[in-house]
């Protein structure tokens, strides 16, 4: 209790926040500056100044043998996360903050973990170019789902030639079959089409002649070359390798719709929840 010796009037102090609090309901509860502040009648400055003053503790990560999944999501064009998650217990291992995803980046944050202890049995990523053959003397598994989207982007979602359209069946059936299946049925297909891959066009002012189907050749050539990382899963079935980065992607998203209840948030506090985001 206080009492004001001037207008001798009694007054109690208000219930404290507390920060930790605020930033679970903040952060997990989904609420925003204005939701918690008329929860607990207080200004949104007064809330936004509790939510700055909590601070993040990461906990040790144990060394252990690990499937690491890698990938990269963007928020904007030049503020993106790049993130290594363990396959086997999905605990999230380490995080850079990126302006642009590159190969290097990749190869150090495996180095680091490497560093740490940690044992890297396998690893699962996306199919960038010069990616899947960096990691000297460790199984790399190419995301099938990736896979399949390079093919929908040569060839479209709906394909109009017969050609095409064989090829897109068949794509979609890769995460449900085995590596002989698959590249017999490559090749299968590519016996049936091969002349219709090698037809010419020629361009009426230069007199150069060109692929007719080059979107179609891209395709095959990209299945084609990437099948030696496609089927790492099966080639090492005992150690459990998953055939997609799914569980990050899925994480990934879950956290974009988290943020995108707090939109305008600054670059630094957009860090920080997406630190909390990750340890969790």
């Amino acid at each position: 209790m206080y009492k004001c010796y001037i207008c001798k009037k009694q007054f109690s102090e208000g219930s404290r926040l507390n920060s930790a609090i605020i930033w679970e309901e903040y952060t997990r509860g989904k609420q925003t500056y204005k939701q918690l502040a008329k929860k607990y009648n207080c200004s949104q400055r007064t809330i936004q100044r509790k939510v700055d003053l909590h601070v993040i503790t990461v906990p040790e990560k144990r060394p252990r043998k690990v499937v690491v999944l890698m990938d990269t999501t963007y928020w904007g064009r030049n503020f993106g996360v790049m993130l290594f998650k363990d396959a086997y217990t999905k605990e999230n291992l380490l995080k850079y903050y990126v302006k642009t995803e590159t190969n290097s980046l990749y190869i150090q944050g495996v180095k680091e973990l490497q560093s740490k202890g940690f044992e890297v049995l396998a690893i699962v990523c996306d199919g960038r170019k010069g990616l899947l053959q960096s990691f000297d003397n460790i199984p790399v598994q190419m995301c099938q789902f990736h896979q399949v989207a390079i093919i929908r982007r040569y060839i479209t979602k709906n394909p109009k030639i017969p050609a095409s359209i064989e090829l897109k069946e068949f794509d979609a059936l890769l995460k449900m079959t085995d590596k002989e299946s698959f590249e017999s049925g490559l090749e299968l297909w590519f016996n049936k089409w091969e002349s219709f891959l090698n037809e010419r066009t020629i361009n009426l002012e230069t007199g150069k002649s060109y692929f007719t189907h080059k979107r179609l050749r891209s395709a095959y050539r990209s299945l084609k070359t990437n099948s030696k990382w496609l089927f790492t899963w099966y080639d090492n079935y005992g150690l459990k390798i998953p055939n997609t980065t799914n569980a990050i992607d899925g994480h990934f998203s879950d956290l974009k719709n988290k943020l995108r209840n707090h939109n305008g948030l600054s670059k630094e506090r957009k860090i920080k929840f997406i630190d909390e985001f990750f340890k969790a």
